[in-house]
């Protein structure tokens, strides 16, 4: 089976390098293109086996399954240029969240899905979320579920709940990202401790709890539970947190929720021009 990917940046990139370093697929399997050919070129190098087509309509035509990574404002006429070339057999994915598979199906006339990444499955790891359209066989949905869980966990998820669930799965490690880090400053702040020493037992500190929550040995509130002794210090710097972070993740969701909204008109403007 051959597979495509059209637009290789970074969460294109990511997918194929993990497809590839699970051995779910193979550089021969693959043809991709993307709109700066350098970008494609650097794959190939490192991929001496992966093909490179000059378009996106090549692509579909040498390939069963398409993967589209392009940015979604991008969407509307990628899949315009494509669509004379999505016949019945062909099998589109998506990878972006402001497009729903309703809008995808009213485009292209081949079966389409919805297969939402995160970062973390560059480790073989971590959830992704996925999304059939009505033309889905039982076959397009197993195959893409078997795919998915070579490089990570794969949920399959309402369209209501698509923008919040990727902010879990996609966005997520970017905000506790950045919490670690301010984490990792304010100790580096209010102690003696070096940079680079916080930074390293904070990550460690966060891969053991992963470990911990993956193996089952706790769950997060029988975690705080066990660390968090009546009277002792840990019990304390909780009350920080309680205090401070308040309505923080509300309105975390609130405004991604709102760029969201406000992707998904640009995008429904940008589908309705002919």
């Amino acid at each position: 089976m051959k597979i495509g990917v059209i637009g290789t940046g970074s969460m294109g990139t990511i997918l194929l390098e993990s497809f590839i370093e699970a051995g779910a697929i193979t550089p021969e399997q693959l043809v991709i293109t993307n709109r700066s050919n350098t970008k494609a070129e650097t794959l190939k190098k490192r991929f001496p086996g992966l093909s490179i087509a000059l378009d996106a309509p090549t692509v579909v035509k040498e390939t069963d399954v398409i993967f589209l990574c392009t940015k979604p404002l991008q969407f509307p006429n990628v899949l315009r240029e494509i669509a004379p070339v999505c016949h019945a057999n062909k099998f589109i994915i998506s990878i972006t969240s402001p497009i729903s598979v309703e809008q995808l199906e009213d485009m292209v006339d081949c079966k389409v899905a919805r297969a939402i990444p995160s970062i973390l499955n560059r480790a073989l790891t971590g959830p992704s979320l996925l999304s059939f359209g009505d033309r889905c066989t039982k076959e397009n949905k197993q195959f893409l579920l078997k795919l998915m869980s070579q490089i990570s966990e794969p949920l399959i998820i309402d369209e209501n709940i698509t923008r919040v669930s990727s902010d879990i799965v996609s966005c997520g490690p970017a905000f506790f990202s950045y919490i670690m880090q301010q984490f990792i400053d304010g100790a580096v702040r209010q102690t003696n401790i070096s940079q680079e020493d916080a930074t390293t037992l904070a990550t460690n500190m966060m891969i053991g709890m992963g470990k911990l929550l993956e193996k089952g040995h706790f769950t997060l509130p029988t975690l705080q539970e066990r660390v968090c002794v009546p009277g002792g210090i840990t019990g304390e710097g909780i009350k920080v947190l309680e205090a401070e972070i308040g309505s923080m993740f509300d309105h975390l969701f609130q405004q991604t929720h709102a760029k969201y909204y406000e992707d998904q008109e640009l995008i429904s403007g940008a589908f309705s021009k002919k």
